[in-house]
C-alpha cells in the first residue's frame, strides 16, 4: 500500500482529493499549516469527518518571510499563492525525502484559479518547490500530463478525477455520491484574499519591514491607528479583543486604558515618540464611559513602568484621519 501526504486546507477540493486516494487503497494523511492568516480548524473536522490522521505545522515566520517579497507577485490583494503552495509542497516533501510517505498530492484544480490553478501556474509551483516529481493532483490528474507518481504505480490513474473549471457543480455531484454531506463553502479560509484585511497588513509591511507574526496579529484585534511612520495604535472593540491585545503586548510596547472609566484598552507599538503617546492616550480617552470629560487620566504600562496621563479625549473627526482601512 502506497503512503500519500496531502494538503489538507479542509475545503471541499482537498477533502475530495484524500477520498479519491483513500478509496484507492492509499493510506492517506493530511498536513495543515498554521500562519496569522489561516489557521488548522477547518482541516481538523475534515481529517475526523473522512478519517485521516492530521499533521499540523506551524510556518507563521518563514511563511511571513515569504510573503514580503514573493517570487511570483500576489494575486488580486496581497495572496502570493504560487509560492505559498510551493512553500507547502517543499516543507511536506523534506517529509517524503525522510521515508515517512512515499508521495503529495493537493486538492487544486486546473482552471479553478484563473491566476493560481492554470496549467502554467501548477508547472511553477512543482517547480519552485523543488520536488514536483512528488506531486500529485487527483481531481484533474486525467487533465495533466502523467505523473512520476502514476508511472511508478503508486496509483491507478483510472481511478483519478478530470475535474476542471471555477464551478464547484463536480465537486457537489461527488460529495453526494461518497457520502460527503459536511463541508465548508467556497472561498474563505485565508485572510490574504479579503481586502478589509490587506489594507492594514500592507500598512504593516510599509511601516515596519521587519514585523513578525505576533505584529500581524495584532492588525486581527480591533481597531489600528497610524499615528506616525513609526508608530500605530491598535485599539480594543470589546472584552475578547481587549484581553488579545493584552496577550500579545511585548515588554517594549505601551498598553494604555482609562485609569478611571471602563473602556478599551490600547497598545501603542512601532518606535513612538512622545507626541505618539500624547495622541494614543487621547484616542483610549475617547472610547469608553469617559469619552465626555473634559480630561481624563490614562493609565500606561510598559513592562514593569507603570504612570499616568492627563490628556483631552481626541475628536472623532481627527480620529478617522489616522484610522488605518
Amino acid at each position: 500500500m502506497s503512503k500519500a501526504l496531502g494538503l489538507l486546507s479542509g475545503g471541499l477540493d482537498s477533502i475530495l482529493a484524500a477520498m479519491a486516494l483513500k478509496r484507492q487503497g492509499v493510506d492517506v494523511t493530511g498536513i495543515v499549516y498554521v500562519t496569522p492568516f489561516f489557521g488548522a480548524e477547518r482541516a481538523r473536522i475534515a481529517a475526523r469527518q473522512i478519517g485521516i490522521p492530521l499533521i499540523v505545522k506551524d510556518i507563521g515566520d518563514i511563511h511571513l518571510e515569504m510573503l514580503k517579497n514573493p517570487r511570483y507577485g500576489y494575486g488580486r490583494n496581497l495572496n502570493p499563492c504560487i509560492d505559498c503552495h510551493a512553500m507547502m509542497f517543499s516543507i511536506a516533501g523534506e517529509m517524503v525525502s525522510q521515508g515517512d510517505f512515499d508521495f503529495l498530492f493537493s486538492g487544486e484544480v486546473l482552471g479553478q484559479r484563473p491566476m493560481s490553478q492554470n496549467a502554467n501556474a501548477l508547472k511553477a509551483v512543482a517547480k519552485h518547490a523543488g520536488c514536483g516529481d512528488l506531486i500529485l493532483r487527483p481531481l484533474s490528474a486525467k487533465l495533466l500530463p502523467i505523473t512520476p507518481v502514476e508511472e511508478r504505480g503508486l496509483v491507478d490513474r483510472e481511478q483519478l478525477l478530470d475535474i476542471q473549471g471555477r464551478s464547484r457543480r463536480p465537486q457537489e455531484t461527488l460529495a453526494r455520491q461518497w457520502g460527503l454531506k459536511d463541508y465548508p463553502s467556497s472561498g474563505g479560509g485565508c485572510l490574504l484574499t479579503e481586502k478589509s484585511f490587506t489594507g492594514r497588513l500592507r500598512d504593516l509591511l510599509t511601516h515596519q519591514p521587519d514585523c513578525t507574526p505576533r505584529d500581524v496579529e495584532l492588525l486581527k484585534a480591533g481597531r489600528q491607528y497610524r499615528l506616525s511612520p513609526r508608530a500605530k495604535l491598535s485599539l480594543g472593540r470589546n472584552r475578547q479583543t481587549n484581553e488579545t491585545i493584552q496577550e500579545l503586548a511585548t515588554a517594549e510596547q505601551t498598553l494604555l486604558r482609562a485609569a478611571n472609566f471602563s473602556g478599551p484598552t490600547g497598545l501603542l507599538s512601532g518606535q513612538p515618540e512622545a507626541d505618539n503617546l500624547a495622541a494614543a492616550a487621547a484616542i483610549v480617552a475617547a472610547y469608553g464611559k469617559g469619552q465626555n470629560e473634559a480630561q481624563l487620566s490614562v493609565l500606561c504600562t510598559r513592562g514593569d513602568e507603570r504612570w499616568q496621563l492627563t490628556v483631552a479625549p481626541m475628536g472623532r473627526e481627527e480620529i478617522e484621519g489616522l484610522i488605518v482601512p
